[in-house]
C-alpha cells in the first residue's frame, strides 16, 4: 500500500493541533468539565438556598421575645465566635430542621449588622 508523502506530516499536524486547541480552550475559553460544573451548580443552588433563608433568620430574630438578651450575647462574643452564638440563640435554624445552618448563620449574622448601633431619634439630625 502506497500512503501518500503528506500524510505522516498531516496527522502530525492535527494532532498537534488538537491538544493545542483543548489546551487552550480549557485554560482561556471557559472549558470546564462535568464534574466541575456540577460543583459549580452545587454551590451556586446552596448560596441561593441561603440567600432565601435569611429573612426567615431576620423574621425570628425579630420574633424572638428575648431578643435583646440574645443580641447582647451575640455582640459579647468575640468576631470569630458571633456565628456560633447566633446558632446557639436558635435563629439559624431553619424551620423543619432540627440543627442550625452554619452558612444561613454567617448570612445573617451580616444582615443582622451586630455592631451597627440603633440611631435615635433626638440624635438624628436633619441635613434637608
Amino acid at each position: 500500500m502506497n500512503t501518500p508523502e503528506w500524510l505522516k506530516p498531516g496527522i502530525y499536524g492535527a494532532v498537534i493541533g488538537a491538544v493545542f486547541v483543548g489546551v487552550v480552550g480549557f485554560s482561556w475559553g471557559g472549558w470546564v468539565t462535568g464534574g466541575t460544573s456540577n460543583d459549580r451548580a452545587m454551590a451556586m443552588s446552596r448560596d441561593d438556598v441561603v440567600a432565601s433563608m435569611v429573612p426567615v433568620c431576620l423574621d425570628m430574630a425579630r420574633s424572638d421575645p428575648a431578643r435583646a438578651d440574645k443580641l447582647a450575647t451575640i455582640r459579647a462574643a468575640s468576631t470569630y465566635q458571633r456565628r456560633d452564638a447566633l446558632m446557639t440563640a436558635g435563629w439559624a435554624t431553619v424551620p423543619g430542621t432540627d440543627a442550625p445552618d452554619r452558612d444561613i448563620a454567617q448570612a445573617c449574622l451580616a444582615a443582622l449588622d451586630v455592631d451597627g448601633s440603633p440611631e435615635r431619634a433626638e440624635n438624628a439630625v436633619d441635613e434637608g
